[in-house]
């Protein structure tokens, strides 16, 4: 893809090699495709960035089908278990579950800047590169069985019924991962102040909690 060339064979020359290498250039990957797109991303672009050879961005990775295959491994699947958590310590308190969930997405997003803009650029966007194939590798079960869980909880009168099950996480990751994403233009409207992460979990949580009606 993107007129990468073929893994040559033998070990590249020069640079160090081993586990730090690797994971700096999966971050590097992982910088340059959240702030311009999978698709515009060459393994070449990754040597330059992270001042290496194409030859040891290929010792490591093939192809970026490889490449893209290794981060969801290693970056989006550990998150994308984290993201159960709150659900299964809380199976029957929809309210604690979702607060957790909002808090861990506002931690992930403060703790993994390339998240935010990435989820954005490559997850909901149509024709994301990361969307689908993320959903070749594990399909919507985990999706499909949170809405069983919000849809019980509505049943059962533990949760606002009036809500769409099929938005719930896509207001949630509104009121947290958007922020982050669109961090470099809110911050410079007036007024201008410092917002951090945790002004943003207190934000989202209020939204939750207590809409926008005053409280009593």
């Amino acid at each position: 893809m993107g007129g990468d060339l073929p893994r040559r064979p033998g070990r590249p020359s020069g640079s160090a090699r081993g586990p730090q290498q690797r994971e700096k250039l999966l971050e590097v990957a992982l910088g340059l495709f959240a702030r311009q797109g999978i698709l515009e991303t060459t393994l070449g672009a990754i040597a330059r960035e992270a001042g290496v050879t194409p030859a040891m961005v290929h010792y490591y990775f093939n192809t970026r089908d490889q490449l893209i295959d290794v981060l969801i491994d290693e970056r989006f699947v550990p998150l994308r278990a984290q993201f159960g958590e709150p659900f299964r310590n809380h199976p029957d308190d929809p309210v604690a579950a979702l607060t957790d969930l909002t808090l861990l997405f506002v931690k992930v997003a403060d703790e993994n800047p390339w998240f935010p803009p990435l989820w954005v650029r490559e997850v909901i966007s149509e024709g994301g590169v990361l969307r689908q194939r993320m959903h070749e590798r594990f399909g919507d079960a985990n999706r499909k069985a949170a809405l069983v869980a919000i849809r019980r909880w509505q049943r059962e009168g533990r949760l606002n019924r009036a809500l769409e099950p099929s938005l719930v996480f896509l207001t949630l990751l509104g009121l947290t991962v958007l922020p982050f994403a669109t961090s470099k233009q809110w911050r410079d409207l007036p007024p201008r102040r410092k917002v951090d992460a945790q002004d943003i979990a207190r934000h989202a949580v209020a939204v939750l909690l207590h809409g926008v009606g005053p409280q009593g």
